[in-house]
């Protein structure tokens, strides 16, 4: 989970600690996930994330690499979504481990790629995290896994 772990980890061991007596974990709403509206948020980052790339003339190029409908792609992203930002492990439950950069082998992702894909990120995070802290946070996170993604120079 690259960042995020690390953006949070403070406060998820304060609890951690604390709750350690209790039967079963606590629901940790420290989270990202739950910090930008749990099912409701990750939804609406996911969706404006691919209305981004379907609208943006820029970004035509990411938009040409996804399958359609977009539909079932920005699901799929939802899924993936929950997970990594400490939510349900939706994507996990369904598919397995995501192995990222595995599954998007297929796929020639280059530095350009990645910057066109932060660029969209950064828009819809724009769109969707009123918190400029965690929406920084975040976009910080992300960029590292753009990142992670380069299979090509």
């Amino acid at each position: 989970m690259f960042g995020i772990k690390k953006l949070f980890s403070e406060k998820n061991k304060e609890k951690s600690d604390s709750d350690s007596l209790s039967p079963s974990p606590p629901l940790n709403t420290d989270t990202p996930y739950y910090l930008i509206g749990g099912e409701k948020g990750t939804r609406a980052l996911s969706k404006a994330f691919y209305q981004e790339m379907s609208s943006n003339i820029h970004l035509q190029e990411l938009l040409v690499v996804h399958k359609e409908p977009l539909a079932d792609t920005e699901e799929k992203f939802f899924k993936y979504l929950s997970g990594w930002l400490g939510g349900p492990p939706l994507f996990e439950n369904e598919y397995g481990h995501p192995r990222l950069r595995a599954r998007h082998l297929h796929v020639k992702v280059t530095k350009k790629q990645r910057d066109l894909w932060m660029l969209c990120m950064t828009k819809a995070l724009e769109k969707t995290v009123e918190n400029e802290e965690l929406r920084k946070g975040l976009a910080q996170s992300f960029s590292q896994l753009a990142t992670h993604m380069i299979n090509i120079d």
